[in-house]
């Protein structure tokens, strides 16, 4: 059996695969436009991502507007008939004048995450930019969802749905995250969807809801799917492939990780993280790294009290200075063992789903 398409509004991706923001600049206009190119929706991720121009350290904001409107014009160039997303932080300085940037290039897509987007409909008002919240909870579904009918009558596009088992800053405690009893990606996505029901009823608008956090293969695709998901979004697995635009060294630090070497680790921007272990986290972890610049890249951060600079430590590791960054992963960052083009890895995926559902094989 074939999968089902993802639609948003007049938006039509042939595969329900969303490719996760990877930041800081591991998903740009490369891996984004593989992916949209393979029907997928491919996403850059705005966060820090003009680390490779040469004022950045001088002018950050100069240099990220730059690039931003840089890579999605080389996005919509390599994949004129695809579907290109931008995921921004809404933790991040800045957050009002990025997202208005990807607006005015036109952007498909804004997904937004580490904290709620209280104004994305205001900043997309009168264009064709949909826009989606992600959430960790139905708790969060719901007042997110509330607070734009109420405020500009308008409600999501989609629902990113996160759970504990995602790469980088996750929407969860500490004390969550650590306890015996798992938080399940599926009972949540039960609970968004729930959630978003109320909504699509009375509004007669669709809101597909998508499982995120931990999601591998087509059997995973296949599980969300058969329980009523709308799609996926995957991040971590597409590391793995030829056109990611991080290093080799940062891409070889997954084929060469263990699932021991995959911690929680604290995170400047006020949640908690998952990451390899590595000789950058373990200092982190016996004292804090002074920070030597700060970008004023987050709202929330103070550079005389964080742990370390995230900036610099996401930026070293994207560039292959692995001593000294931060390499994010999902909860199976370990089971990378190859590194395949975008084409070879969403066949597969869409192949094993496909199967998977025709045999109704136990999910």
């Amino acid at each position: 059996m074939n999968l089902p398409s993802l639609t948003l509004g007049d938006l039509v991706a042939k595969v329900p695969i969303i490719q996760g923001g990877m930041g800081v600049g591991v998903s740009r206009s490369g891996l984004a436009s593989a992916v949209a190119n393979e029907g997928g929706i491919g996403v850059i991720s705005g966060v820090q991502i003009g680390f490779t121009e040469d004022d950045f350290k001088t002018n950050s904001l100069a240099a990220n507007i730059r690039v931003l409107k840089r890579e999605i014009r080389k996005a919509r160039e390599l994949s004129p008939n695809g579907i290109i997303g931008v995921n921004l932080m809404v933790a991040m300085n800045h957050y009002k004048e990025m997202v208005m940037t990807a607006v005015e290039e036109k952007i498909d897509l804004i997904i937004s995450g580490a904290g709620l987007p209280k104004e994305l409909p205001d900043l997309v008002k009168g264009t064709n930019t949909k826009i989606a919240p992600i959430v960790s909870s139905g708790k969060a579904a719901h007042l997110i969802t509330k607070l734009w009918e109420k405020r500009y009558n308008v409600l999501p596009d989609m629902v990113i749905v996160e759970g504990p088992e995602a790469g980088g800053h996750l929407g969860f405690s500490l004390e969550q995250l650590q306890q015996k009893a798992k938080i399940s990606l599926a009972e949540i996505v039960s609970e968004v969807k729930e959630v978003m029901s109320s909504f699509e009823e009375k509004s007669k608008k669709y809101i597909p809801v998508i499982a995120a956090g931990g999601i591998f293969d087509g059997k995973d695709i296949a599980k969300y799917l058969s329980m009523g998901a709308a799609g996926v979004q995957m991040g971590t697995r597409f590391i793995a492939t030829e056109e990611c635009d991080a290093d080799t060294n940062y891409k070889q630090a997954f084929m060469q990780s263990k699932e021991e070497d995959i911690q929680l680790v604290k995170s400047p921007v006020g949640m908690p993280g998952r990451a390899i272990h590595n000789t950058f986290v373990q200092r982190t972890e016996l004292d804090r790294v002074p920070v030597k610049r700060c970008y004023d890249c987050l709202t929330i951060c103070d550079p005389k009290t964080t742990p370390y600079c995230i900036s610099d430590a996401l930026i070293e590791a994207v560039k292959g200075n692995l001593n000294d960054g931060l390499i994010f992963t999902g909860s199976n960052g370990h089971r990378l063992k190859e590194i395949v083009t975008v084409k070879q890895l969403m066949t597969e995926l869409v192949e094993e789903a496909q199967s998977t559902l025709a045999n109704k094989v136990t999910l």
